[in-house]
C-alpha cells in the first residue's frame, strides 16, 4: 500500500533546496511556485515520474508549507526554515494510514552531506526580466567540479533560509536556479510570488497521526501491495 511512498517523500524534499536574502520589497507571508526540471543519471531515470513538475510553497514568518499528492499518499512537508526542524506529514486514507515524521537540524544536516557544496557566486552584470522581476545573472561552482548558472533579482526579499541554504552569498533572491538534493539535480523557475495570507504552521502533531523515524517510514517502501 505504501510502495510509493519512499519516493514521494523524498520528491517533496527535492523541491525544497533554494535561498532567498538581501532583497528590497520584503514578504513575510504569501505563496512562491517554482517550475521544476531534472536532469537525471541512468539509474535516477525510473524515479522521473515521481517528481513534480512544480513546488508550491506557501510561508508565514519563519515557518513554510509544502504538500504534494504521491499516488494515494499526500505528504505535507512543515518547516522551521531557521533552526531547521521539521514534520512530515504523510496521509494515506484508502489504507486509513497517518504517519508523523519528526525532522531536526542533524537530520537536514545529514540530507546534505553529500551533496555538492556551492562556492564562488560571481556577477556577471548580464541582466533580464524573469516574471516582471529585474535578475542579474551569477555564475558559481561546486566543490566536485560542476559549474553553474543563476538568476536573482533584488527586487523582492522572502524569509531568509527559506527553501535551503546554499546560496547566502547571493546578494539577491535566486528566482532560477540549479540545486541538488540526495544527488538528484534538478533546476528550478520561479512562475508566481504573491503576497497573501498563509498559516499561521506549527510542528505539532496533529491527533491521529501515528509518529514514526524517517528510517521507519523507507523500511515500508516493499511491504505494501
Amino acid at each position: 500500500m505504501l510502495k510509493s511512498i519512499k519516493t514521494g517523500v523524498l520528491a517533496a524534499v527535492l523541491v525544497s533546496t533554494a535561498i532567498f536574502a538581501h532583497a528590497q520589497k520584503k514578504i513575510t507571508e504569501g505563496t512562491v511556485v517554482y517550475g521544476i526540471a531534472y536532469s537525471l543519471t541512468p539509474e535516477q531515470e525510473p524515479m522521473a515520474a515521481m517528481f513534480p513538475a512544480e513546488s508550491k510553497i506557501k510561508f508565514n514568518g519563519n515557518m513554510s508549507r509544502m504538500e504534494m499528492q504521491q499516488g494515494a499518499a499526500t505528504i505535507t512537508v512543515l518547516a522551521n526554515i531557521v533552526d531547521l526542524n521539521s514534520l512530515v506529514l504523510i496521509d494515506v486514507p484508502i489504507a486509513q494510514m497517518q504517519f508523523a515524521v519528526k525532522g531536526t537540524k542533524a537530520d537536514y544536516d545529514k540530507e546534505k552531506a553529500n551533496d555538492p557544496k556551492f562556492s564562488d557566486f560571481v556577477a556577471t552584470g548580464e541582466k533580464k526580466t524573469i516574471l516582471n522581476y529585474n535578475a542579474e545573472k551569477y555564475t558559481y561552482k561546486d566543490d566536485k567540479g560542476g559549474t553553474y548558472e543563476l538568476w536573482a533579482t533584488t527586487d523582492v526579499e522572502l524569509p531568509a533560509g527559506l527553501i535551503g541554504r546554499e546560496f547566502k552569498d547571493v546578494k539577491g533572491t535566486p528566482v532560477v536556479f540549479t540545486s541538488f538534493n540526495k544527488g538528484i539535480k534538478s533546476t528550478a523557475t520561479i512562475k508566481s510570488l504573491v503576497a497573501e495570507k498563509a498559516g499561521p504552521f506549527t510542528l505539532d502533531v496533529p491527533k491521529g497521526y501515528e509518529v514514526k523515524t524517517m528510517e521507519e517510514i523507507m523500511a515500508m517502501q516493499g511491504g505494501g501491495q
